[in-house]
């Protein structure tokens, strides 16, 4: 085991965490927020959320509550079977990202001067390689 590459690892976690408390306006929960991003692209049903997220179904049942009574999402009946409820972000929840979005411009910058232009292509290949593994062994594993 590389105990370099885990520590590494392990710092830019908490510190990347760290960031995103700091740019919460509204408090809102770690997994509202990611529920949130997921939906910024396109809307989901509750049940590629929870995949793709890889939650239980009740555990996202209980943040879906929470951000609709806060109008952050809205959930409509699907077309094809109205028992689904297709979830899509409210124009205030696309409002709260965008201001999330602004402090997260912050990190942005920070990396920029730390990282020289091929050190910041490099990030950014090494973070793309990563990314959808994480995502993918998640997702498998929920299902």
């Amino acid at each position: 085991m590389n105990t370099e590459l885990t520590d590494a690892l392990m710092h830019l976690q908490c510190e990347l965490v760290a960031e995103r408390n700091l740019v919460n306006p509204n408090e809102i929960s770690w997994l509202q927020y990611d529920i949130l991003t997921a939906l910024q692209s396109h809307a989901l049903l509750p049940s590629e959320l929870s995949v793709y997220l890889g939650l239980s179904r009740s555990k996202l049942s209980k943040s879906l509550v929470s951000l609709r009574k806060s109008n952050y999402i809205k959930q409509s009946p699907g077309k094809s079977d109205h028992r689904e409820l297709i979830t899509s972000l409210t124009d205030e929840g696309k409002d709260l990202l965008t201001k999330i979005d602004v402090g997260h411009e912050h990190l942005s910058q920070t990396a920029q001067k730390v990282f020289s232009a091929t050190e910041q292509r490099q990030f950014i290949k090494l973070s793309q390689k990563l990314v959808p593994i994480l995502r993918e062994e998640r997702v498998k594993n929920e299902q």
